[in-house]
C-alpha cells in the first residue's frame, strides 16, 4: 500500500479520534465533578500568568535548538542522515526553555514574598 492511499483515509480517521478524545475526557471531568459534588458550571479556572512566557520561551527554546541543528547539519557534520540531531536539539531546546521559565516564576514568586509552591532553594 502506498501512502498516497493511506493518508486520506488516517488523517479523518485521527481528527475524528482527536476531537472523541477531547469531549470523552471533558465530559469525564464533569462527571467526577458531580460525583464530588461540585457544580461543573460554576467552577472558574484560575489565572495562570505565566501561561505566555512559558510557551514564549518553549518556542525560542525550539527554535534556537532547530536553528542549531541546522548549523551542525550543514557544517560540522559528514553524514546526510542527521534527523536524530533535529529532533534531539528541538527537545533540549525546548526543555532548556521550560527550566528558564520556571526559574523566571519562581523567582518572581520569591521576590512577592510567597510561600507556594514549596520549592528546594536550589535547582
Amino acid at each position: 500500500m502506498s501512502a498516497g492511499i493511506l493518508i486520506p483515509i488516517l488523517v479523518p480517521l485521527g481528527f475524528f479520534a482527536m476531537i472523541f478524545g477531547i469531549i470523552y475526557l471533558n465530559k469525564k471531568e464533569n462527571l467526577a465533578m458531580i460525583d464530588k459534588g461540585m457544580n461543573p458550571k460554576n467552577v472558574t479556572r484560575n489565572p495562570e500568568p505565566y501561561r505566555n512566557l512559558k510557551w514564549g520561551l518553549l518556542l525560542v527554546g525550539a527554535g534556537v535548538g532547530l536553528f542549531l541543528a541546522y548549523i551542525f547539519d550543514q557544517y560540522l557534520s559528514r553524514n546526510d542522515e542527521n534527523e536524530a540531531l533535529y529532533f534531539a536539539l528541538i527537545a533540549i531546546g525546548g526543555g532548556t526553555g521550560l527550566i528558564i521559565s520556571f526559574k523566571m516564576e519562581m523567582k518572581e514568586l520569591r521576590a512577592s514574598g510567597s510561600n507556594w509552591p514549596r520549592v528546594p532553594s536550589e535547582l
